[in-house]
C-alpha cells in the first residue's frame, strides 16, 4: 500500500461539509461600507479622522520603529458594533494580503468572528471561512429563518493581518444599522507584544483583550506588536494622545527580556504616561512562563530577576506618591497546567487566552471599581 498516495487523496472539505466553504450568494442584500459609519468602529483611535483600519495614526507626530508601523496595520481589537432587525448578516472584505502563518489559523489572522445578543447576553455565533490565498472574500455570518426584533451584534477584526475595505450586509428590509455604545463609557489601553495583540488565538473573539472586552462591555483598545513591543519612549507619547483613557496595560516584558531592555525601559515609559495622565490606573504585567522554563533555568531566571525588578520599581514608584500604579504576576495567568496552553511553547492556545483574561479580570475589575 502507498500510504502516501492515500493521505494526498483525503479531502476532508468533500468528507465533512462543516470543513468546507459555503459558496455565497449576494442576493437581497443591501451593503454599508463601514467607512461611511465610523460610528459603529471601536478599537481604532484614529478611524475617525483617517478613515484608515489602522493602530496607529498613519503619520504619527512621534518616530516609531519600521516594523511597529508595519505591525500597526493588524486590525487586532478592532470591532463592529450594530444593531439590525435583520435576518441574514453578510460581510465582504478585502485585506492588505493573504493567510501566511505558519503556526496560526488563517481564521484568526485574517478571519472576522460574530456575536450577537438576541436577548440572552451575546454569545458566539460564526468565523469567515474563505479560501486562504485569497485577500478578499464574502461570508455570511447567519441566515435565520425566524424574525429577531433589534439585535445587538458584535464582530471582531483579524488580529494579524491589515484590512483595507469592510461592507456589511443585511436584507433589503431590514431597518437602517445602528450603533449601539459599550455598557461601560471606559476604556483600556493595552500596549504589549504578540501574546497581546492575540498570537495564535484561533479566532479573533479569543484574544484577551477581546475577551476582557466582552466581560467588561467596554472598549480595549490592542497595541499589542508582535515582537517589536520594547517599550520605546515614542509608544508611550503615542499612547498619551489617546483621549477618555480609564486603564493603561503594560505588558510588554516578553519582547525585552533580554539584555536587560525591560528594566532600562519601564520606569520611563511610566514616567511618560504619568506626565500626562497623572490619575489614571497604570498596570504591569509581568511575562507569562515559557514551556520551556521547565529544562531551561537560566531562561526561567532571567523573568525571575525582572520579576523582582518590577516589584521593588512598582512599589518605590508608589511609597513616592503614584496612587494609581498596579502590579500583576503574570506566571500564574495561565493556570496551573501553563504548559499545556500553549501552541508553540511560546503563543497561547484559545484555552491560554481564556485563561489569560479570566485571571486578569479579577484585578482590572477592582482597578475600575476604585477608579470609579
Amino acid at each position: 500500500m502507498n500510504m502516501e498516495n492515500n493521505i494526498k487523496d483525503i479531502f476532508v472539505e468533500k468528507l465533512d461539509s462543516n470543513m468546507s466553504i459555503s459558496e455565497f450568494v449576494d442576493e437581497g442584500f443591501r451593503w454599508f461600507n463601514l467607512k461611511d459609519f465610523p460610528q459603529a468602529v471601536f478599537g481604532f483611535p484614529w478611524f475617525e479622522h483617517e478613515k484608515l483600519y489602522r493602530r496607529l495614526p498613519e503619520n504619527p507626530m512621534y518616530k516609531i520603529p519600521e516594523m511597529v508601523d508595519v505591525l500597526a496595520n493588524c486590525t487586532s481589537g478592532g470591532q463592529i458594533r450594530l444593531c439590525t432587525d435583520s435576518c441574514r448578516l453578510a460581510i465582504q472584505v478585502q485585506l492588505l494580503g493573504p493567510s501566511n502563518m505558519v503556526h496560526m489559523p488563517a481564521t484568526g489572522q485574517c478571519g472576522f468572528d460574530c456575536y450577537v445578543d438576541i436577548g440572552h447576553g451575546m454569545k458566539y455565533c460564526s468565523t469567515t471561512k474563505y479560501n486562504m490565498k485569497n485577500s478578499n472574500y464574502e461570508f455570511l455570518f447567519f441566515d435565520w429563518d425566524f424574525s429577531v426584533p433589534l439585535k445587538k451584534v458584535l464582530i471582531n477584526f483579524p488580529l494579524y493581518q491589515g484590512v483595507e475595505d469592510v461592507w456589511i450586509g443585511v436584507d433589503n428590509t431590514a431597518t437602517v444599522l445602528q450603533p449601539y455604545p459599550f455598557e461601560s463609557k471606559k476604556k483600556a489601553v493595552f500596549y504589549g507584544s504578540s501574546i497581546t495583540q492575540g498570537g495564535c488565538a484561533s479566532r479573533p473573539g479569543m484574544s484577551y483583550t477581546n475577551i476582557l472586552s466582552r466581560l467588561f462591555n467596554m472598549e480595549c483598545i490592542n497595541l499589542g506588536f508582535s515582537g517589536n513591543g520594547k517599550g520605546e519612549p515614542e509608544l508611550a507619547e503615542l499612547i498619551s494622545t489617546i483621549n477618555d483613557l480609564d486603564l493603561i496595560v503594560l505588558d510588554y516584558e516578553a519582547n525585552s527580556w533580554k539584555n536587560n531592555l525591560y528594566q532600562k525601559t519601564l520606569q520611563n515609559f511610566i514616567g511618560i504616561l504619568r506626565a500626562k495622565y497623572v490619575d489614571i490606573p497604570v498596570l504591569v504585567v509581568s511575562k507569562l512562563p515559557y514551556s520551556d522554563e521547565v529544562f531551561n533555568q537560566k531562561k526561567a531566571q532571567i523573568r525571575k530577576d525582572n520579576l523582582i525588578f518590577q516589584k521593588s520599581l512598582i512599589d518605590n514608584l508608589k511609597k513616592q506618591g503614584d496612587r494609581h500604579l498596579y502590579f500583576l504576576d503574570g506566571s500564574g495567568l495561565l493556570g496551573s497546567d501553563f504548559n499545556e496552553c500553549m501552541v508553540d511553547g511560546v503563543h497561547p492556545t484559545d484555552l491560554g487566552f481564556y485563561n489569560i483574561a479570566h485571571n486578569m479580570s479579577g484585578v482590572i475589575g477592582d482597578i475600575l471599581a476604585l477608579s470609579v
